[in-house]
């Protein structure tokens, strides 16, 4: 098969998200499984090209002839990245924001990304079996495959899938913008893109592609419902039988404590002397005084609301003096900023906070911490409790999205990997540590559980035949 990727994002050229460690790796996975894949992005600012592949291609949008280039880097272990270079759109500072707000063009600049590779496609001498889309930034493809180019013999045969990795961003934009975009006015009605007074950019995606696709089994059932749904809940009951989840996988040659550049010592399930060294590094790159019988927990997240860090507010304080140490890593909102930085300052001697990111650290913290904490009100995926199982580094994680599906409980499941809570409350946190405390207090049972944890294989490999199948599915008989 000819798979085209589609991606506002990718690893290594552009990151903000999970969505661009999926682009690095599912389509190099894919190409390994015999099919021909190729990613198409924007050329970002400082996106180092090979070559230019087309020196002008013509896109229609709004009315208005626009000129790109394509241009190409060097492939990735076989796969193509091409680019659209389009400098009014593409070369900013950031890829999506300013000043913390959404670029005001935001519906006119992945419009154009979504025009201009169906053009770049059609320069091919055969049609891609499937376009391969992601969230709200390229969810226009199939709307415009099914309108502006409906009648284009080029692509009869191609199908879409639309990826959805989260429901949360949805690509909401104001009625009036439907014209700069190249939409037909008949598609705003309820049935269409019309979205509570304005276009939904992500729900015409949904509506018009052949079969949607979420980042993990729990998600994909979760997002049919008013709390996950985000107002696209009914839409995408319509659609439930094209709805499959599959788990995002993760890439062992970056994350493996058996051969981790960024560690103190590599060790690994056969012998586990290492992980030592490495708490005894992490508790001395935060500067907290070295007691290796204390217990850790790590943080490497965004500080946001989302990731459930308002549960820690009333419970932090308890937790230290229970007798845990902390380290966290991460940026985001200033609240949780500042409540690790003065919890830092009222127990410097169990508390190590940087608020940044930094990808040494983030590999430090995965194999220096016994415990690694993900209290997330919802996470379609999530990659960072899956790292922890490879580095013994038992997850805590709360009962939603990819965590629900890729932790089993110490209680509940017969091969346990770590503990799960439930419910939204600082008091199920609590006591979820301190249940996780009392079986680290038992050695052997706490050894069993790391083991357990280190044995599973979430590989892009097991991902990769998945959307092998899913895409066979989509192919005319």
């Amino acid at each position: 098969m000819r798979i085209l990727y589609i991606a506002s994002e990718a690893v290594p050229f552009a990151k903000t998200g999970g969505l661009a460690d999926v682009m690095g790796a599912l389509p190099k996975y894919v190409r390994q499984l015999g099919h021909e894949t190729a990613v198409i992005m924007p050329r970002y600012r400082g996106i180092q090209t090979k070559k230019i592949l087309v020196p002008s291609l013509t896109v229609s949008l709004g009315g208005v002839h626009r000129f790109c280039s394509i241009q190409e880097s060097d492939p990735i272990e076989g796969v193509r990245y091409f680019f659209v270079d389009y400098g009014e759109y593409y070369n900013r500072e950031d890829l999506y924001l300013t000043n913390h707000q959404d670029y005001p063009d935001n519906a006119e600049r992945f419009a154009f990304l979504s025009l201009a590779s169906l053009e770049f496609a059609k320069r091919a001498s055969l049609a891609p079996d499937v376009i391969h889309c992601n969230d709200w930034q390229t969810a226009l493809v199939p709307v415009y495959l099914k309108t502006l180019y409906e009648d284009d013999l080029f692509f009869q045969k191609t199908r879409t899938l639309l990826t959805i990795h989260n429901m949360a961003y949805q690509g909401v934009f104001p009625r009036t913008a439907m014209s700069r975009i190249s939409l037909p006015q008949t598609l705003y009605n309820p049935e269409g893109l019309e979205f509570f007074g304005n276009i939904c950019l992500l729900k015409g995606g949904i509506l018009f592609a052949d079969k949607l696709s979420t980042v993990s089994r729990r998600y994909s059932e979760e997002i049919l419902t008013p709390h996950f749904g985000h107002g696209l809940e009914g839409v995408l009951r319509k659609r439930a039988s094209a709805l499959t989840g599959i788990l995002n996988g993760v890439d062992y040659s970056q994350w493996n404590p058996e051969t981790d550049p960024y560690l103190a010592a590599n060790y690994s399930i056969e012998n586990l002397a290492g992980k030592e060294i490495c708490k005894k590094d992490l508790l001395s790159v935060f500067g907290i005084p070295e007691s290796i019988r204390r217990p850790v927990i790590g943080i490497v997240s965004r500080l946001a609301y989302q990731k459930g860090f308002d549960l820690l507010l009333n419970v932090g304080e308890s937790i230290i003096e229970d007798g845990w140490s902390l380290v966290a890593i991460g940026t985001g909102e200033e609240k949780y900023a500042n409540y690790f930085l003065k919890l830092q300052e009222r127990y410097p001697d169990y508390v190590g906070v940087k608020i940044m990111y930094d990808e040494a650290l983030a590999h430090k913290i995965e194999a220096g911490a016994d415990m690694f904490l993900m209290p997330s009100r919802y996470e379609p995926c999530g990659l960072n409790q899956i790292y922890s199982l490879r580095y013994g580094t038992v997850p805590l994680v709360r009962a939603t999205g990819g965590l629900d599906d890729t932790i089993g409980d110490f209680d509940q499941s017969p091969e346990p990997t770590g503990f799960k809570f439930s419910s939204t409350t600082p008091a199920e946190l609590l006591r979820t540590v301190r249940r996780a405390f009392a079986v680290y207090s038992t050695p052997q049972r706490w050894l069993q559980l790391m083991k357990n944890g280190m044995s599973k294989d979430y590989s892009w490999h097991q991902s990769a035949r998945k959307y092998v199948e899913l895409y066979k599915s989509l192919l005319p008989r």
